[in-house]
């Protein structure tokens, strides 16, 4: 193995019809009203986990819930998961705050999101 360890799986993202609907359920679930609480995206943060309700699956037109992996370097782990297979289905981008996120998808096509802070 080449590249760094991952922190573990702290982020979870959920696509959502109906984004008032879904806050009302999460908010009931987790027990905290959300952090973060905008037309085009809430999150929550609860227990070290960050769980996040995207509108119509958001411009990365998600379809399904997506882990994200934390990660200390996006690009070597981008790189050892592609050496070993995966496909880059979204490349690191910056998503505020210093924040770089990336999709690939594993050779049975399920998504699998890396995430790192700077």
């Amino acid at each position: 193995m080449t590249g760094s360890s991952p922190q573990g799986i702290k982020t979870v993202l959920h696509p959502v019809t109906d984004l008032a609907a879904a806050k009302a359920v999460y908010t009931a679930l987790l027990g905290v009203p959300p952090q973060a609480d905008e037309s085009y995206y809430v999150g929550f943060e609860v227990a070290g986990q960050h769980i996040g309700l995207v509108p119509g699956g958001g411009p990365q037109g998600m379809t399904a819930p997506v882990a994200y992996w934390h990660v200390p370097d996006i690009e070597a782990k981008l790189a050892e998961v592609t050496a070993a297979g995966a496909t880059v289905k979204e490349p690191a981008h910056e998503v505020g705050g210093g924040r770089l996120v990336a999709t690939v998808t594993d050779p049975d096509g399920n998504v699998l999101g890396l995430l790192q802070d700077r």
